[in-house]
């Protein structure tokens, strides 16, 4: 066998199968604790599932990735300073609908070199699950075990699809939709909307499920990086709302996202989404 494949952050397919199988195991976790909220200091819910798994896939981080900055939702204090190269962790993403009762909730992780997504790995604890993809290397789903267990199940790759002219999807938040992310929905005239929580729209995208992931309002760095670096693994891109480049370790902006849009394929959207030039009249 030859040497495994390895990008310029040093990461490699025996690197994120390890952490996968952490990622998996918090995935675990989060299922067999209580679903008690607490409200931060911030005025946003933490739970035990939170914090189980943040332990979790920080104390893997430290051991498998020795030396290299992590940044997590729950961490009472963060890094001041960042690598080139670093980890964006969400342990619970979907805290409300976890709490609520949902089933869409997902532990993310994901690995930033130059301020760019190169591997992320989503996993969907109730669904049994695991996203993973590295950026020029492709992206797939796996079965994992809901007994705790770290063992990865059957793989198949994911691919993001053609979007259909004049049957583009949304995948759009279900708890969070703005009423910018809206209108711009109303401009493309896309009529077809899917809505679930949490990362899971990325996952839509990257398995040809859906076409745009549209959010116009802030979020946090570790909501987006592993969805991102899923999708544009999977053939898509995530963007800024104006089509810019969105980067990652805004330490000054307290590690905030203005906006962003996810996408199977621009321009394909743009141009699929329009309106018939002959269906004006």
């Amino acid at each position: 066998m030859g040497r495994p494949l390895r990008d310029q952050a040093g990461v490699d397919e025996v690197l994120l199968a390890k952490l996968s199988a952490e990622v998996a195991a918090a995935a675990a976790v989060t299922l067999a604790a209580n679903r008690n909220v607490r409200i931060k200091a911030d005025r946003t819910p933490v739970t035990e599932a939170d914090e189980r798994s943040q332990t979790i896939l920080l104390d893997a981080i430290t051991r498998l990735m020795p030396g290299v900055a992590v940044v997590s939702e729950e961490m009472a204090i963060r890094p001041s300073r960042l690598g080139d190269v670093f980890v964006l962790v969400d342990p619970l993403d979907g805290t409300r609908e976890f709490a609520a009762g949902s089933s869409e909730f997902t532990v993310n992780l994901a690995i930033i070199s130059n301020r760019e997504p190169v591997a992320g790995i989503v996993a969907v604890p109730a669904a049994g699950l695991l996203y993973r993809g590295r950026v020029r290397y492709g992206a797939e789903r796996l079965t994992i075990s809901r007994g705790g267990g770290r063992a990865l199940g059957a793989s198949q790759p994911i691919r993001v699809r053609t979007p259909p002219r004049g049957g583009v999807v949304a995948a759009v938040s279900r708890s969070h939709l703005d009423s910018a992310t809206v209108a711009l929905l109303d401009q493309l005239h896309i009529a077809n909307r899917i809505a679930c929580g949490s990362a899971l729209k990325f996952c839509r995208i990257a398995e040809g499920a859906a076409d745009i992931y549209p959010r116009l309002a802030p979020t946090c760095e570790w909501d987006v990086a592993a969805g991102h670096a899923l999708v544009a693994a999977a053939g898509g891109a995530v963007t800024l709302p104006d089509g810019g480049a969105l980067r990652y370790g805004e330490i000054t902006r307290d590690f905030r996202v203005p906006g962003f849009i996810a996408w199977s394929d621009r321009a394909r959207i743009l141009e699929a989404a329009a309106p018939c030039a002959n269906d004006a009249g």
